[in-house]
């Protein structure tokens, strides 16, 4: 319980100020609204969000310690802050022309005008994440280096044939199959937006490559070059891989705030809400990285990316058509269930 103390110290401050937010606009039943609601709003986060946390934490035991807490300081302000209130602050701003305070009072006065521009500009968006993950689901499928396969014989032909360039052909067929979903007032905006998260996905995989570097073997060769422990620790590829689990973490989230809005459209609460289980999905980041969970249940991460891969159709799907969240949540758990069970299988047949 002690990687989700943090966890639930926050969840104590944000339950009440949600409990006097809702207190200040609708008395005594306002409060007990708001802390239901906010209560939902985390566990349906937790539940879209869990096999981001299995990604993350396959990226995060790679890294030291400097940058592990660098992701979970400023890493959960971005994530709580930035893409639960200011990101679909900038979306709406962007999409009427109005400036951010103005979006604000749009939003806290009249929810519903703010709610019907934000759900406007899904299909941008959704493109644009739909692109980004299925990018992050091909490269993991077609890596040559994996040597567990999940998906058996089918999974390694896979790997050995296939490439980063033919990951970026598919995506941008499923792009390209996105424009024809939309109207002609559409097209060019899902285009754009679908090209932008091929292009930030190659972007950050790019700036991982450029800064990355053998470590050094020990300090005093890195004082005597001139470069500090931490300059070193970019230089390794973290400000890459720091860069690639917030966007992840965006095309993740987005969703959900659009999800949330078929429960209230208060966006205070819906902050509040998604940044309980923003904190949770953090806290279990750093559950399975500290216990080992990736190495003992081996097939854990495959079923994560998978679920991805899913994910990421079902967003492409959304340009045009709704798919309701609890689809898209219990795609993402049936495969981390099925990964799990076959881990405990391998497990055993190993022991065996």
């Amino acid at each position: 319980m002690q990687h989700f103390r943090i966890s639930f110290a926050v969840t104590f401050i944000l339950m009440a100020l949600a409990g006097w937010w809702g207190y200040q606009h609708g008395g005594v039943s306002g409060l007990i609204e708001a802390l239901w609601i906010s209560a939902v709003l985390g566990i349906m986060e937790v539940s879209l969000s869990f096999d981001n946390a299995v990604v993350n934490a396959s990226v995060l035991r790679h890294w030291n310690e400097f940058w592990r807490k660098l992701f979970l300081t400023v890493g959960i302000v971005v994530a709580v802050f930035g893409m639960r209130l200011v990101f679909p602050l900038l979306i709406v701003s962007l999409a009427t022309g109005m400036g951010l305070l103005d979006v604000w009072h749009m939003a806290t006065t009249t929810p519903e005008e703010y709610s019907r521009h934000l759900t406007g500009a899904h299909a941008q968006v959704a493109a644009f994440g739909g692109a980004f993950l299925l990018l992050v689901f091909l490269n993991f499928l077609f890596d040559d280096q994996k040597e567990l396969h999940w998906l058996g014989w089918m999974e390694k032909k896979m790997g050995q044939h296939g490439t980063q360039s033919l990951s970026v052909l598919l995506a941008l067929l499923a792009v390209f199959g996105c424009v024809s979903l939309v109207g002609e007032d559409e097209q060019y905006q899902v285009l754009t937006a679908g090209v932008v998260g091929v292009i930030v996905y190659l972007a950050v995989g790019w700036i991982s490559s450029l800064l990355e570097e053998e470590e050094p073997d020990d300090e005093d060769d890195t004082t005597e070059a001139g470069v500090s422990p931490v300059v070193a620790a970019v230089a390794r590829g973290s400000i890459g891989g720091f860069l690639y689990l917030e966007v992840l973490d965006a095309s993740f989230s987005f969703d959900g705030v659009i999800g949330a809005f078929a429960i209230t459209s208060d966006v205070v609460i819906i902050m509040l809400g998604l940044a309980i289980g923003a904190m949770f999905v953090r806290s279990l980041t750093v559950f399975l990285v500290h216990k080992g969970t990736l190495d003992e249940y081996v097939y854990l991460e495959h079923g994560a990316h998978y679920a991805i891969g899913i994910l990421a159709v079902i967003m492409l799907a959304n340009v045009k058509y709704h798919v309701p969240e609890w689809i898209t949540g219990l795609s993402g758990v049936a495969f981390i269930a099925v990964s799990l069970w076959s881990s405990v299988r391998h497990k055993r047949l190993n022991a065996a």
